[in-house]
């Protein structure tokens, strides 16, 4: 028996320092906890990640960088910036990427804890299930954020990525919507200038 604890102990203690010698280094002030990599010899290849310029970023399928805003190790969670609205336009900064987009062989997908808001949409976007009225939380975002202020009098919608929604892509291009931001865990009830903008992703934990 005493034996047996031994043996489940050390190899416990061998999974800790493996998991701690294999952890990046942090990139500038940020932590890069493990599985995320930031080269080849740290970290899971698999759950790559950018240090650049001592910033921390995430490059979707489309080749677009996102910043990264925090980590959640403990819930295999990251959160990244979502893009900008062009000034003075309705178009997002990776409209011609056509949105988000995660490359479905790697371990990551948009969790279900992000509210999209999407502008300048066609009348099509109406017979989606999608919440475009009057009421919608993204009309106060084109009448009191800035970055929203060239939205303002286009259709919009707001609607929760839920597990039935694609979760490996945000889409926008024209013809359908050309702008979009993301909240994450937002509540009807959160007064606008507590709104957490970001995306959420979530990772599978290494097999």
């Amino acid at each position: 028996m005493v034996a047996l604890v031994l043996i489940l102990l050390t190899g416990l203690v061998q999974v800790i320092n493996s998991s701690a010698f294999n952890a990046c280094s942090n990139c500038g002030n940020t932590a890069v906890p493990y599985p995320l990599s930031t080269n080849e010899d740290c970290g899971d290849k698999r759950y790559k990640v950018y240090c650049n310029n001592g910033r921390l970023e995430f490059l979707s399928a489309t080749g677009t960088y996102y910043k990264i805003l925090r980590i959640d190790p403990s819930a295999n969670k990251l959160v990244i910036t979502p893009p900008l609205i062009q000034k003075h336009t309705c178009y997002s900064s990776d409209l011609k990427m056509g949105g988000f987009v995660l490359d479905e062989s790697l371990p990551f997908n948009i969790s279900t804890h992000n509210t999209v808001m999407l502008f300048n949409c066609s009348d099509n976007i109406l017979l989606s299930p999608l919440n475009c009225s009057s009421n919608s939380i993204c009309r106060q975002f084109e009448e009191k954020v800035e970055e929203g202020s060239g939205c303002v009098d286009t259709l919009c919608c707001h609607f929760l990525k839920d597990s039935a929604m694609n979760s490996h892509k945000i889409r926008v291009r024209v013809g359908t919507c050309t702008a979009y931001t993301c909240l994450v865990d937002f509540k009807s009830s959160d007064p606008l200038d507590s709104w957490k903008y970001g995306i959420e992703l979530q990772w599978l934990p290494p097999t």
